[in-house]
């Protein structure tokens, strides 16, 4: 009997989010003050940004739906094992590329800067120790990716007050605008908290697996 081939659905997604987050940062960098004045004007720039922002929320909606039919199915796959946390990453990445290139959150440089550096971190630990070390994928981590995405949904919405309308009609912020920009800050920060942890954890267990050396 010929092995029945398991649905590509779920990787087909997991593509989809990979090309979005690439799409999304070129967008958000074409969005970025300084970046293509001289090619786009302000409203094209300001609707690059509604874009990107929209890109954004439904890519990463597709991670949690990517996983779950994948698990329904039984179509879990090496190929999708592979694919799903690099696309992850390119689109975290993307995102806050292009929301530091907007220069316009204070507070938000060194919590980013935590999370890149984690992952490339431990990006690079599981391919130096691929073969002599098992890391898999713990649910901290999970809810981790989850955490940053709507960390940098809420900070790419404080920089599209105006493009949705949300500002008075002097073109000042709405009463509640500064604590969401507050509370989009905190979040981005503890995201960045709970990322460093997860890696510490995964240079442990690495250390361990090790022996120590």
């Amino acid at each position: 009997m010929t092995p029945t081939r398991p649905n590509p659905i779920p990787n087909i997604l997991t593509a989809i989010r990979l090309a979005a987050g690439v799409v999304m940062f070129t967008m958000l960098a074409g969005a970025a003050p300084g970046a293509l004045d001289a090619i786009l004007s302000p409203q094209a720039q300001q609707d690059f940004g509604v874009w990107a922002f929209w890109i954004f929320v439904i890519a990463a909606s597709t991670d949690w739906v990517d996983g779950f039919l994948a698990r329904r199915w039984n179509a879990v796959s090496r190929w999708g094992a592979i694919l799903d946390p690099i696309a992850d990453k390119v689109l975290i990445t993307g995102a806050i590329l292009g929301v530091l290139a907007s220069g316009s959150l204070p507070g938000i440089a060194l919590p980013c800067g935590l999370i890149l550096f984690r992952e490339f971190a431990v990006s690079a630990l599981r391919e130096t120790t691929a073969g002599r070390v098992q890391l898999p994928v713990t649910l901290l981590a999970k809810w981790k990716t989850t955490l940053q995405m709507v960390a940098l949904a809420a900070l790419q919405l404080t920089l599209l007050w105006p493009a949705f309308g949300l500002q008075q009609a002097d073109g000042s912020p709405l009463s509640w605008q500064p604590a969401f920009e507050s509370f989009a800050v905190f979040l981005i920060w503890f995201a960045a908290v709970i990322t460093v942890w997860t890696g510490w954890q995964y240079f442990r267990e690495a250390r361990r697996q090790m022996g120590g050396v």
